[in-house]
């Protein structure tokens, strides 16, 4: 009776297990991306209405989907900000044990399509799934918060993929119900992924690749289903790539990288990821990639060509040998379809291990199946050996990297440590500095960096901001600043930089000091057509320019740095924004005529681009029209 129940009680154990290894990160803090993508729980208050929910869900800005089933998910954990983030991590750890029950689940019915036997496909699902759910590489994915996204289009996919194997197995027997079951749960489970991040909509193309692989080829669906369902979604997405296609010399003003050197880098990076994979660490990179060594030609670094080579190897070996190891075809071809989106045409940022989530789903399907055969060669109970030393050994690796991730300003400060090349990095360490009290030590830190890294903007601004913030920049400091920024590639890290400092100075009541310093940096910055061509900083500085002079009590070129803003913004949200800020300085009149102009862009504006209702602004318009009228006369 026992033994019957064998199955059950090791992956009830390993649920447990993995479990216990993550729980110590649960109190780790947030994390980077995770204070944008959720301080906008607090916007509107409490989130307490539908109206609320739909606003916050909507307003999403990871993707161009939005991520709306991302960002409603986060509303168990809270609906205000800021928030504990231990109801957040603890869901992830949720999910990705439920998206480890969904593997095992997935893995068995791949197998039984496949033709294995029900004790060796049982055998494998087991193992395979318990070495996803014990690796660390998916810490990174488990407990940074905002990665949900990766976690829920991995689930959906999951539950896609279950779906369709489940009903295929129907084919013979009662195809009818095969057809509409796989028809459906494709259909939905792609959408759900999609709209929980983007590579969800891969999902169709990684059906097909297990459908490549399968050994089976006798029951498989009709043509025509897999043209329509398969194909047809799959060639779409191939096309909607090469819309990214780009040989310009600087497509992406933002990134330090062309379309050729981002191609050849991924080759590197994928290879990396394998690796780190099939030989586990407990802590690599983290989340500093900024500064990873771009590949600048084949042989600039000469492991650029390498591991080109060793890709097109695995790719044609997956496809000329999926007869004989259909396990390996389809661990590799799912991992290099799964990560078509992010790591090739698309300008993101290089290097992400997260990326990784959905993509290594059957990469330990060979290792588990190899483990199996091993079984027909050497005792039992030595392989089950070897399967406890490999699954000690994973655990241990996770609950040390848990243990990092748990106190986040160790974490930070290991990884800047190990990331020199990192303008991030560095900031990071000269914030913790400047935080515990270090200010001349911080300042000495940055200044070392910018040595190393003279390119940076960020390390530049970040200097001026931490003496702006002790009262010591001089006039010189914003001369030097700006000298610096006429010469530098555009880094849209800094330009948040320049936000922070602009507010900083408004708000602390510093603009009769700097005001006029810092109008002069944002001056002499926009010669530089790295920024003043990017139209992120064409819409903010007039802004930043427009809250200084208002801080200054000028006005008249407060209203017209505003209105060039407004220009720029087109947006009824931001220039309701604008007049909020004119009004709260009592000088109605120019309020009142910056509120005409809002209200000209808001008739403008396409209805579906609004962040809240047409009812709530034509409201809110009126409102602050008879307002600021009833002001301007008393006034006279």
């Amino acid at each position: 009776m026992l033994k019957k129940y064998q199955p059950v009680i090791f992956f009830v154990f390993i649920l447990l297990l993995t479990a216990v290894v993550y729980w110590a990160g649960l109190k780790g803090n947030f994390l980077f991306d995770d204070y944008p993508n959720l301080k906008d729980l607090g916007t509107y208050g409490v989130i307490d209405s539908w109206e609320k929910v739909r606003n916050f869900v909507s307003n999403g800005f990871a993707g161009p989907t939005g991520r709306p089933i991302s960002l409603l998910s986060f509303l168990i954990d809270a609906n205000t900000w800021p928030a504990d983030p231990y109801p957040f991590k603890y869901t992830n750890l949720m999910l990705h044990l439920l998206n480890g029950v969904l593997l095992c689940w997935s893995i068995l019915l791949l197998l039984k399509n496949y033709n294995y036997k029900e004790q060796q496909a049982l055998w494998i699902a087991l193992v395979a799934s318990a070495i996803w759910l014990l690796h660390p590489y998916f810490v990174s994915t488990t407990l940074y918060i905002v990665q949900r996204m990766a976690q829920l289009a991995t689930l959906f996919s999951l539950i896609g993929i279950i779906g369709y194997l489940k009903y295929r197995l129907y084919l013979s027997a009662k195809p009818i119900k095969a057809y509409v079951g796989m028809t459906i749960f494709l259909g939905l489970s792609t959408v759900l992924a999609t709209y929980s991040k983007e590579n969800g909509a891969l999902l169709p193309f990684l059906i097909l690749v297990i459908e490549f692989c399968n050994p089976n080829r006798n029951n498989q669906p009709v043509w025509q289903w897999r043209a329509i369902f398969l194909w047809l979604p799959s060639i779409a997405m191939l096309v909607l790539l090469s819309k990214y296609v780009t040989f310009s010399q600087n497509p992406w003003p933002n990134r330090n990288f062309n379309m050729i050197d981002r191609l050849y880098s991924e080759a590197r990076i994928v290879t990396e990821y394998l690796y780190n994979l099939v030989i586990p660490q407990v802590e690599l990179r983290g989340l500093y990639q900024d500064g990873y060594i771009v590949s600048k030609s084949l042989f600039n670094p000469i492991t650029t060509l390498y591991s080109l080579i060793f890709i097109f190897v695995i790719f044609v070996f997956s496809i000329f040998y999926k007869k004989k190891y259909p396990l390996i075809s389809l661990a590799i071809l799912f991992f290099l379809v799964a990560h078509l989106m992010e790591s090739t045409v698309i300008g993101l940022e290089l290097y992400f291990e997260h990326r990784n989530y959905l993509a290594a789903l059957f990469l330990f399907l060979p290792i588990a199946n190899g483990l199996f055969l091993l079984k027909n060669k050497i005792d039992d109970k030595l392989v089950v050996l070897i399967v406890g030393l490999i699954l000690s050994t994973l655990s241990f690796f996770t609950y040390e990297r848990v243990k990092l991730w748990s106190n986040t300003e160790s974490l930070e400060m290991y990884w800047a440590k190990n990331s020199p090349n990192s303008p991030r990095a560095q900031s990071s360490i000269a914030r913790l500095y400047f935080e515990n009290g270090y200010v001349a030590e911080a300042n000495m830190y940055l200044e070392q960096a910018i040595q190393r890294m003279p390119e940076s903007t960020l390390l530049n601004l970040n200097l001026l901001l931490q003496k702006v913030y002790v009262r010591v920049a001089t006039e010189s400091d914003f001369k030097q600043t700006a000298n610096r920024m006429k010469k530098q590639p555009f880094d849209a890290q800094a330009v948040q930089a320049l936000r922070s400092l602009t507010e900083y100075i408004v708000y602390e009541r510093l603009a009769p000091n700097y005001g006029s310093w810092m109008i002069s940096l944002i001056e002499i910055a926009n010669t530089n057509p790295n920024y003043s061509n990017f139209p992120l900083f064409q819409r903010l500085t007039p802004y930043l320019e427009a809250q200084i002079y208002l801080a200054q009590g000028n006005t008249g070129l407060a209203l017209k740095k505003y209105t060039i803003a407004l220009s720029h913004y087109n947006d009824v949200e931001a220039g309701m924004m604008m007049v909020a800020e004119i009004g709260e300085t009592k000088n109605y009149r120019e309020a009142l005529s910056l509120l005409y102009k809002v209200e000209e862009v808001y008739m403008k504006q396409d209805i579906q681009t609004l962040k809240r209702s047409k009812s709530e602004y034509d409201f809110e318009i009126k409102r602050l029209k008879i307002f600021l009228m009833n002001n301007v006369e008393h006034s006279i």
